[in-house]
C-alpha cells in the first residue's frame, strides 16, 4: 500500500535562512546523511496525490520512541517542508519509516496519510 509522508519542517532552521547558518557541521552532516539514507531506501519516492487530512496519522519522536496521533498535524507556525511516497504492508511499517525523517526529532512532524485515487 502507498502512504503519502508529509513532512512539517516545525522549528528547525529552513536550509538558506540565517538560522540555518548557526547550525554546526555536525548537524548539518548528520540531517543531510539521514535524507541520504531514506533516498536511498527502496520504497521511498515522489509524490502521488495525498488523501484526506481527516485519514492522517502523524508521527513524533520523543526520547528515542514513535509517537502517534490520528489526524493531521496542526501547527500554524509549521511549514510543510516536503513530502514523500513510501510502498508499506500496512501503516506501522510506513511510521517506522517516517519515524527515520530528521524532522520527526528536530522540532516537526511527520503526517501519514494512505494515498487514495480520485480518478
Amino acid at each position: 500500500m502507498q502512504y503519502v509522508l508529509i513532512i512539517h519542517h516545525g522549528s528547525f532552521p529552513l536550509p538558506g535562512t540565517p538560522a540555518a547558518e548557526s547550525l554546526t557541521l555536525e548537524e548539518k552532516k548528520a540531517v543531510y546523511a539521514d535524507w541520504a539514507g531514506l533516498n536511498a531506501t527502496e520504497n521511498f519516492t515522489g509524490a502521488p496525490p495525498m488523501g484526506l487530512p481527516e485519514n492522517a496519522t502523524t508521527v513524533r519522536v520523543e526520547n528515542g520512541a514513535a509517537v502517534t496521533a490520528d489526524g493531521p498535524f496542526l501547527d500554524a507556525t509549521s511549514a510543510v517542508g516536503g513530502f514523500a511516497v513510501v510502498e508499506a504492508e500496512n501503516l506501522d511499517a510506513a511510521i517506522a519509516l517516517a519515524a527515520r525523517v530528521p524532522q520527526a526529532r528536530l522540532g516537526g512532524a511527520v503526517e501519514v496519510r494512505p494515498s487514495v485515487k480520485y480518478w
